[in-house]
């Protein structure tokens, strides 16, 4: 079954409710142009998911049925429990690696690039992750998970992470120990140091704990969101093309600097670069472009709604509404 697509109306009125808490206790947590661009990479991907998604669960499907190590029933309730737990340990190290790794940093990217934190955020979601995400849900496949459960759990998964983009939600006392939750969840939207690379679970917050890569949300240092090299555009195609491209012209630098031999996912990039650095050491050159960084944040927000892109937000808009139609 389609869960997302039944809750997709359900998204829009939680996004309606956390206008009204932001008129009613005087915050803003939204910018109209940022919304709409983060629903229009949402439109993007669910579009473009309609074709690309069929490549992994064909995959999938093929692994469960020809190297499958055992017959789980999906009739069995247990079958459903240690799919939804073992499911998002593997998204852990989808995630984890997908801040770690360049090449699928180019596809996760899309979801940290709004400097906003609220539940639009949540429907930001990339367009190319089909191209290498699949492969860390194979073991599900190997140990026998039916790709009606996969799915489902799948599912059930993206839908529980949708709440916890909200700013308007304080800690939770006992449940931040075992759950991903709003606060552990800025914390991993956040660019500052002490927090960035963190918390990558999808439900569970164990496995950060159990792999080290927890991080509280403190206090005394209130979370800047977004990335380190501003996306600088309201364009979901750039906005999904654009490391790649960084990607690819990194490479043809390394291979002309080194007599033409390669360079794998852009590593050996020109220092202080933090666009071309690997997710997790990016923070080490933070403080020396943090000055360039606010200029350029400051320049995009000056421009966050240039007249001639109003027909194009009004578009998207429009086409939120109809993917919420089921």
């Amino acid at each position: 079954m389609n869960y997302i697509l039944y809750a997709v109306p359900f998204f829009f009125v939680l996004i309606a409710l956390e206008l009204f808490l932001d008129r009613w206790r005087g915050v803003h947590t939204y910018r109209f142009s940022d919304a709409v661009n983060s629903l229009s990479a949402g439109v993007l991907s669910t579009t473009v998911g309609l074709l690309t998604k069929a490549v992994g669960l064909l995959t999938y499907t093929l692994v469960w049925q020809y190297l499958g190590v055992f017959e789980l029933s999906a009739s069995s309730l247990w079958v459903w429990l240690f799919a939804f737990v073992f499911y998002d340990f593997c998204y852990y190290w989808n995630h984890r690696l997908g801040h770690e790794r360049n090449v699928l940093w180019a596809a996760h990217s899309v979801h940290h690039q709004s400097e906003d934190y609220n539940l639009s955020t949540a429907l930001r979601q990339t367009s190319t992750g089909f191209i290498f995400g699949w492969i860390f849900y194979v073991p599900m496949a190997v140990l026998g998970v039916p790709p009606l459960v996969f799915l489902s759990v799948a599912a059930l998964n993206l839908l529980y992470q949708f709440w916890v983009h909200t700013r308007h939600i304080p800690k939770l006392g006992w449940f931040e120990w075992f759950f991903i939750t709003p606060s552990n969840h800025r914390v991993h939207h956040a660019q500052n140091v002490v927090y960035m690379d963190r918390n990558y679970g999808g439900v569970f917050i164990l496995w950060d704990r159990l792999f080290g890569t927890f991080q509280e949300e403190l206090d005394e240092e209130p979370v800047v969101f977004g990335v380190t090299t501003p996306l600088a555009s309201w364009n979901p195609l750039w906005a999904n093309a654009q490391f790649y491209l960084a990607l690819w012209r990194d490479a043809m630098r390394c291979g002309r600097s080194r007599g033409g031999t390669s360079c794998a996912s852009g590593l050996c990039a020109p220092a202080g670069d933090p666009l071309m650095l690997p997710r997790n050491t990016r923070s080490k050159s933070r403080i020396s472009v943090s000055s360039s960084n606010s200029t350029c944040r400051s320049t995009w927000r000056k421009n966050s709604m240039p007249g001639r892109n109003s027909a194009c937000m009004c578009w998207a808009a429009l086409c939120c509404w109809a993917w919420a139609i089921p």
